[in-house]
């Protein structure tokens, strides 16, 4: 069988438009960090000046704190992902009762067993990624605080022996692209909501991918909060 035919032509056109849309997005979305035009480089900002001020402080138990807290959430997402991903490894492994199961689902069209395992297996490879995005976010956040222990203490920079923008603008880089790390993971999960419209046919997928880039953009570039952050 040659490859062509084991997907419908509206399938194959799905499935670029999914990876088109997820990647077109990222670059655009990586412009935006670079013009100051999203939600994530607002953040970095109020980053910078927390770490400028981290500066000025000791001991710098709140900076610690800080970033304990910053640091539980992609752990959470992390530990929650290898669940998602066991319990998909677990359906493929019925997925002709799984397949059969779905079908009866209104609107749902029919598929061979092994198009549906195509469909998890794309799936998996989706909160794979978001995995090694959030588990990297978790390291980046041990970096931040080493970065933060080892800055010298107050009296280092009032007296000029230490350079404090230096300093406060190295470990806010650092959180910045633990940030970075965890918003792409985050991403990857709601293209995973895209990826689920598959099931029902290639059509809804690719409308299901259309409206999560929309989403995603609504959130970055503008939504509320980016307001008030500006202001």
């Amino acid at each position: 069988m040659s490859v062509f035919e084991f997907l419908p032509l509206i399938d194959w056109i799905a499935l670029l438009a999914f990876f088109g849309s997820w990647a077109g997005y990222a670059w655009y979305a990586g412009r935006g960090h670079a013009d100051g035009t999203t939600l994530l480089h607002r953040t970095n900002v109020y980053r910078h000046y927390w770490l400028l001020q981290a500066t000025d402080r000791d001991p710098r138990m709140l900076d610690g704190l800080i970033t304990q807290n910053l640091s539980a959430t992609p752990t959470f997402f992390s530990s929650t992902t290898i669940i998602i991903i066991g319990g998909l490894l677990a359906v493929m492994g019925a997925s002709d009762r799984v397949n059969a199961l779905v079908e009866g689902i209104p609107f749902v069209r029919s598929t061979s067993v092994e198009v549906f395992d195509l469909k998890l297996l794309l799936l998996i490879g989706i909160f794979v990624y978001a995995f090694f995005r959030f588990s990297w976010s978790m390291r980046l956040y041990t970096f931040v605080a080493l970065a933060i222990g080892s800055m010298p203490p107050p009296a280092a920079f009032a007296d000029g022996t230490f350079d404090r923008e230096k300093h406060a603008k190295r470990a806010s880089a650092l959180v910045g692209l633990a940030a970075e790390a965890f918003n792409s993971g985050l991403r990857a999960y709601y293209m995973s909501f895209a990826a689920m419209a598959w099931v029902f046919s290639g059509p809804a997928f690719i409308l299901g991918s259309a409206a999560v880039v929309f989403i995603l953009y609504r959130r970055e570039f503008r939504s509320d909060v980016l307001d008030v952050l500006t202001k």
